[in-house]
């Protein structure tokens, strides 16, 4: 399964995914499949957006170790 660090961060944060979506200018439903793994494989640009709205990296949010 596809997994990334975007609820952990969202969470931090104490965003709603509404609150990053308006962030990231993409949907909630996007970023809701993004966050459980059942979408994978971003855009750079996507991942960027998101990396930006959470005050970090793309690095941070998406490379797991």
């Amino acid at each position: 399964m596809y997994k990334n660090n975007i609820k952990k961060y969202r969470k931090n944060q104490n965003l709603t995914l509404e609150d990053l979506a308006t962030r990231t200018e993409l949907t909630p439903g996007y970023l809701c499949h993004l966050e459980c793994g059942t979408r994978s494989n971003p855009s750079f640009k996507a991942m960027n957006k998101i990396a930006v709205a959470l005050n970090t990296n793309i690095f941070d949010i998406f490379i797991n170790e």
